[in-house]
């Protein structure tokens, strides 16, 4: 047996399994937060006597204040120590957890959701970059592909927990849930996180122009897709997007001139394995989150559910997630990430097309069944994807590809999100709620296989076969 092969099966031991899980469980805690808040809203707008429009900032302000911190968890986790900012972004989440629960006014509750969405921010990033360096090339796949187990059923068990906690105990509950399961982790983490030692970047100043205009930019082109999405004016987003276009244009010329290290080093680009994981994880985002707006939007309107039974319904997309994702681990170790990529991105479409078919009332079953097929296909994806991105790249550049790979994902899940509520809506344009405007959610459903099928061409970029590892 070649040297190779034998490190290939190098077992995923206890010490980086407990790691795996305690660097995941606070994430998880924030993508369900995250997810719950969309159930409250009606419950906001009453207990704050607000209009919608208001109350929609409670959600729209975390994505915006995420999407700004991200591109800097790489130099915080390469200036300070991955877990030092770990832990400080967990504690962050904390408090603003409970300033949330505490909330007064509507502007007190947007104003600590910002501060919750700075720790939330940084949580995955760094998190994911610690992991990356403690599993190393060769078991990388699968520990990727086994924590993106419980990752998948954040955004299926956010609505459920979410209508349960309100329904049981109000909105304030959404918040105070992540108290004990934080409070936990930290002493755990304190104990059982590797202290990153190496010095080489802990003098590295922060790219203060870099993060000036990328930031910005960012949340400038996330507020502009979430405008769209939410049926804004013209030219509010086409401001918006324009400003995001220069400021990012901006920094592409920054990050390519200027000295030093800058916050997202695009150089990491030029690689292919990490170029192409970086584009699926875009365009898989854009699919992922606009089908989990999309499917309890259908069930809703069309099959008149309640939100609480519409989350229910997207269980066996959770559960197919967490199939694919434990079996596609191992397959990506021994064969590479090309063909579990593709047959993935072919599961999750095949998954897709019986809900473009919604017009002729196909059985509950039926959808059923599509819904744990196309939760295989994205489960089996997500992780060797992940662990693609990150064998492409030294083992001290995990934290920028990191920033990166994320920046991607959200924007990604932020344009695919507001192109399909767009779609909806111009296709439900006249049409009252219920069986009438099924063809509506039909021919958006189409719109979502595209996505599938997008994603087919970064990853047919990929290597056929993982990388040898380096000595």
């Amino acid at each position: 047996m070649s040297m190779t092969n034998q490190t290939t099966r190098q077992p995923l031991d206890r010490r980086l399994l407990r790691i795996g899980a305690v660097l995941l469980a606070a994430p998880v805690m924030a993508n369900i937060d995250a997810t719950s808040v969309g159930v409250a809203t009606d419950t906001l707008a009453e207990s704050f006597d607000a209009p919608l429009s208001a109350v929609q900032w409670v959600a729209a302000g975390y994505l915006l204040a995420v999407a700004m911190v991200i591109p800097a968890a790489g130099w915080a986790s390469d200036r300070f120590g991955g877990k030092r900012v770990w832990m400080f972004a967990v504690t962050l989440f904390t408090a603003g957890s409970l300033l949330c629960g505490l909330a007064w006014s509507l502007p007190s509750l947007i104003v600590f959701r910002l501060v919750e969405a700075v720790g939330g921010g940084l949580m995955n990033p760094v998190g994911q970059a610690i992991l990356a360096r403690a599993a190393g090339r060769d078991r990388i796949g699968r520990l990727m592909s086994l924590v993106s187990i419980p990752v998948a059923f954040g955004p299926a068990l956010g609505p459920v927990l979410g209508g349960v906690l309100v329904h049981e105990f109000g909105w304030r509950a959404i918040f105070f849930v992540n108290l004990p399961v934080c409070l936990v982790l930290l002493p755990i983490a304190a104990r059982l996180l590797p202290a990153e030692r190496d010095a080489r970047d802990r003098g590295q100043r922060l790219d203060l122009m870099g993060l000036a205009l990328l930031s910005p930019g960012i949340a400038a082109a996330v507020y502009g897709f979430t405008s769209l999405g939410g049926g804004g004016g013209a030219p509010l987003v086409a401001g918006s997007l324009g400003v995001a276009l220069l400021l990012v244009a901006g920094y592409v010329v920054h990050a390519l001139r200027g000295a030093g290290t800058p916050l997202i080093d695009l150089r990491l680009f030029t690689r292919g394995g990490f170029a192409a994981a970086t584009g699926t994880a875009f365009l898989l985002g854009a699919s992922l989150y606009s089908s989990m707006l999309l499917v309890p939007l259908y069930y809703q309107q069309v099959q008149g559910a309640n939100a609480l039974t519409a989350g229910l319904l997207l269980t066996p997309q959770a559960v197919g997630a967490a199939a694919g994702a434990f079996v596609a681990g191992r397959f990506t170790d021994r064969y590479g990430p090309k063909y579990v990529l593709l047959a993935g991105i072919v599961l999750a479409m095949a998954g897709t097309v019986v809900f473009t078919q919604v017009t002729a009332s196909p059985p509950g079953w039926l959808l059923v069944c599509s819904l744990a097929v196309r939760g295989l296909g994205l489960g089996a994806v997500m992780g060797p994807n992940l662990a693609a991105a990150y064998s492409s790249v030294e083992k001290h550049e995990a934290s920028r590809a990191s920033s990166a790979y994320t920046v991607m994902h959200r924007v990604g899940g932020s344009l695919g999100t507001a192109i399909l509520t767009v779609v909806l809506q111009q296709s439900l344009a006249g049409a009252p709620p219920g069986p009438a405007s099924s063809a509506g959610f039909g021919h958006t459903f189409w719109w979502a296989l595209a996505l599938c099928v997008l994603a087919l061409v970064p990853a047919a970029f990929f290597p056929a076969r993982r990388a040898t590892a380096k000595p």
